[in-house]
């Protein structure tokens, strides 16, 4: 199970994680931080990511392409990287279970 973390997260998140989330990118550490949505969603598909993200247009593209890659929707405002990095390691079995179902393409965590 490895997170691909959007623009709006920060990049750190890649190693404050490593020890749950091995093999995890982001997107400004694979140069793809200007690349479109789509683009972003295909390699992602390709190479088995969960895209973790705090805006609403990989909902949007799951709508309307269907999964994978699934998509980890971070549903709460201005926050610290502390606190996603908190979020993500308390709902580390949730996030695993997620992984493993195949009819659900989508979480928020809040």
């Amino acid at each position: 199970m490895k997170l691909l973390f959007d623009h709006n997260l920060s990049p750190s998140l890649v190693k404050r994680l490593a020890d749950l989330y091995p093999n995890s990118n982001h997107l400004y550490l694979m140069g793809l931080d200007r690349e479109n949505d789509n683009i972003i969603w295909e390699i992602a598909k390709q190479q088995d990511y969960i895209i973790v993200t705090k805006d609403s247009d990989f909902n949007e593209l799951l709508i309307l392409k269907g999964f994978p890659p699934k998509v980890i929707w971070i549903r709460i405002g201005n926050c610290s990287t502390r606190m996603i990095e908190s979020l993500l390691r308390n709902n580390y079995q949730i996030i695993s279970d997620f992984s493993q179902d195949n009819s659900i393409g989508i979480i928020t965590l809040s």
